[in-house]
């Protein structure tokens, strides 16, 4: 944790040309501001047919810590919002939805 998922309209999902960049640097913004461990962070991408809203959605879920207040989750979503621009030209709709841990359970 934390599990960063992009949903990209299948029509759009080429404008991320240097996908192994962009990962990158969506684990750098998980582990620099987020504080998560590199071996714990997780993006995937889904090519998805879009039916209204924004052409892509990020979608994050995270472990709640005292260090991951409300303002450095609003710094963690203006730096993702503005890697997702820089490297496709689009405007993602973002959420951010954080679990206590006595609520998650995980396996693998």
């Amino acid at each position: 944790m934390p599990n960063l998922t992009f949903y990209i309209s299948e029509d759009q999902s080429d404008r991320f040309a240097d996908l192994p960049s962009f990962t990158h640097n969506c684990s750098a913004l998980c582990c620099g501001i987020l504080g998560a461990e590199p071996e714990k962070v997780h993006i995937i991408y889904v090519d998805i047919k879009p039916g209204c809203g924004h052409l892509v959605y990020a979608e994050l879920f995270y472990r709640m810590t005292t260090l991951r207040t409300p303002e450095v989750m609003k710094n963690f979503m203006y730096e993702l919002d503005l890697a997702t621009q820089q490297a496709s030209g689009l405007i993602a709709r973002i959420r951010c939805f954080g679990s206590t841990s006595s609520q998650l359970y995980a396996r693998n």
